[in-house]
């Protein structure tokens, strides 16, 4: 018999249940919704010097690796026994090392790929219910599919969920060798697929998809109980997340809701629209020095106790609902937030007569994504676009209240650290950050400022000549899609030739990544070359010194920035970058209005006279704001959502049972 390695106490797993369909389990395992915090085993809570350097940890694990190593190759092929072994003792150092063994030996048959070190220290941490940080390009996609292959030989019903619907799709094809030379059937969710068809798929042992997908999956399963349709689920076991504080955190501020358009009540409908028509018109008759405020922030905006005095009079003459002050205030709040603080370009595209909302975090469409409580509908007027018809919400969840339902739950990412705090709190997760495999090579470049973004732009046609003639690619980052079509427009007219990498092309995104990599290539790019894309450099771009990065976005948080940056100078390649930072939105010169802090920082950048800790306060004062007030709105929609979902379970228990 062979003698299997002992595992470091730095990732000894937890003895805890598997959860997975059957007679202890049910034929639908999730965590109920109120419940104490996450299963814990016999063993102890395993040592996790969080406070010790990553090469360090890495250390602890290397005899314990070297020895696996050596032995997986003197293991005999054995998956039934391997199955057998998890399944019937569960997740213990025996068992797992056993399947590790057996996922390393078919990952360089099956794909002619060796799982480096950090790769196995992160497939162990996941099925540890931990989310590991690990740089970009120490290959996260293969560290993930290694965890899920063990889980899924345990029995596990697994979902890994991807950033995308493009990389669910390329992962689940790439990886299907692997997969299937360890007798692990594997399958994607489309988001065109119906019903019918993905239900085939979630049987599946390990199932790649959205974070989205899967969970209004879950909703459409909640709704069809009552009539005794068949789950398309097979229940929340084990979901492993890529990109996981996207998900967990930055997405997490946006409620999922399954509704339903109204029919009927035409009269009421005509009534509503020419509501918000005369709030429209009476939002354009106010002054705006003075009569509202525009939190561009917040994407909010709020009457001054001037502008009310000033509308009073034209509202009280429409009657009706513009009679009662405090209605009148909300309707013209949100009017004016559709005029003013939600732009067109930046905020959502018209498309086919329709409105449809960017996200903020990747410059991608939000499909099926609306604003609530009427400010859909306002822009939708404000853009000449016939209104959408009223909806009745069915089900909603937030992915706050949808991923703690799964039993284990684990992850990656490139940027965790910033959010561990957060992530412990609601999740009750730990962050453990695992090394690069190489040394970095990246190499940053001093902060610029400029005081107007027609000077950033010029300066930007400069150093992209510069770039080409040294043969190197050029990203470029920039907020939304009006700036990258700007900035697109002064590359044009200097004459150079680039990529314009938006929501309007996100159908070519794969083309225009892959072709990103190229020497002199030049992509001006939104937040979808963020995450979960991997650009690949030529020999050529390689020589002339790797990928350039020049970093235009005001990003709500440090971890945005960080995955931008994380594009260049992957395992160990040569890459720099550069923050460009613009204290203007606009070419005008700044407002009375505007900070006096403000005011002085542009009026030293023209005098070139700007010290570099006002650079500093300028990048990150907003961020560190914007962070915790971002925090403070998923707590309180998480809030919003177990009230919404308490509410609906009694409203139905009270309907009765054939409700």
């Amino acid at each position: 018999m062979i003698t299997l390695p002992a595992w470091p106490m730095a990732i000894t797993p937890r003895c805890e249940p598997l959860a997975r369909p059957g007679p202890r389990w049910g034929a639908y395992p999730e965590r109920p919704e109120l419940t104490e915090p996450r299963l814990r085993g016999t063993l102890p809570r395993p040592w996790l010097p969080t406070w010790l350097p990553a090469p360090w940890r890495l250390a602890l694990c290397q005899p314990w690796l070297h020895q696996l190593r050596q032995q997986a190759a003197s293991i005999p092929w054995d998956l039934n026994a391997c199955r057998q072994a998890l399944r019937r003792e569960g997740f213990t150092p025996d068992t797992v090392a056993l399947a590790l063994a057996h996922v390393l030996r078919a990952t360089e048959q099956a794909l002619g790929l060796r799982l480096h070190d950090t790769q196995l220290l992160a497939a162990t941490l996941m099925l540890d219910q931990q989310l590991v940080e690990m740089a970009t390009g120490e290959g996260k996609t293969l560290a993930m599919a290694a965890a899920a292959a063990v889980a899924a030989l345990a029995g596990i019903p697994v979902h890994v969920v991807t950033a995308n619907d493009y990389l669910a799709e390329r992962d689940a094809h790439t990886l299907a060798p692997l997969f299937g030379a360890l007798g692990i059937s594997v399958a994607h969710i489309a988001p065109a697929m119906s019903s019918e068809q993905r239900r085939p798929v979630y049987v599946q042992e390990v199932v790649y998809a959205t974070a989205k997908e899967v969970a209004f999956d879950y909703l459409r399963d909640g709704l069809s109980a009552p009539q005794g349709a068949p789950p398309l689920l097979r229940g929340l076991s084990l979901a492993l997340i890529d990109e996981a504080d996207s998900i967990l955190l930055d997405e997490a501020s946006v409620p999922l809701i399954i509704s339903v358009t109204q029919q009927g009540q035409a009269a009421q409908q005509a009534h509503r629209r020419a509501v918000w028509w005369q709030a429209l018109h009476l939002a354009r008759r106010l002054r705006s020095d003075g009569d509202y405020t525009v939190d561009t922030s917040r994407h909010s905006a709020a009457l001054t106790p001037a502008g009310e005095q000033h509308i009073a009079g034209p509202a009280e003459a429409l009657g009706g609902v513009w009679r009662r002050p405090r209605l009148r205030r909300d309707l013209l709040g949100l009017a004016i937030t559709a005029l003013h603080a939600l732009q067109r370009d930046q905020h959502y595209l018209v498309r086919e007569g329709k409105v449809e909302l960017l996200d903020t975090l990747t410059g991608r469409v939000a499909v099926g994504r609306v604003w609530s409580q009427g400010l859909h509908t306002l822009i939708e007027l404000k853009e000449g676009c016939t209104p959408s018809a009223p909806t009745e919400t069915l089900a909603q969840i937030t992915f706050q209240r949808f991923f703690k339902r799964y039993w284990r739950l684990g992850g990656l990412s490139g940027t965790l650290v910033e959010a561990r705090a957060e992530l412990r709190s609601l999740y009750d997760l730990d962050v453990v950050r695992v090394p690069e495999r190489l040394p970095s090579q990246r190499q940053t470049w001093p902060t610029l400022v400029f005081a107007t973004p027609d000077q950033r732009w010029g300066a930007i046609t400069e150093r992209a000549l510069q770039m080409q003639a040294q043969g190197r690619p050029l990203l470029i980052g920039t907020d939304s899609v009006h700036d990258s079509e700007q900035l697109s427009q002064h590359l044009q007219q200097a004459g150079i030739a680039h990529t314009v990498l938006n929501a309007r092309q996100d159908q070519h995104e794969a083309d225009i990544v892959v072709q990103a990599g190229q020497a002199g290539r030049v992509t001006v790019a939104t937040r979808m070359a963020g995450r979960g894309t991997d650009i690949i450099l030529d020999t050529t771009a390689l020589a002339a010194g790797g990928l350039h990065i020049i970093h235009c976005q005001r990003n709500e948080s440090r971890r945005m920035d960080r995955q931008l940056v994380g594009r260049c100078a992957r395992q160990g390649q040569a890459g720099s970058t550069e923050a460009w930072i613009c204290t203007s939105i606009s070419n005008d010169p700044p407002p009375p209005s505007e900070p006096k802090l403000m005011r002085c920082i542009q009026s030293a950048i023209v005098h070139r006279s700007t010290p570099s800790a006002w650079c500093w306060w300028q990048l990150r004062l907003p961020q560190w704001l914007q962070e915790r007030r971002q925090a403070a709105l998923r707590r309180q929609l998480l809030e919003q959502d177990r009230q919404w979902a308490q509410q609906h379970r009694l409203a139905r228990q009270s309907r009765g049972p054939s409700a």
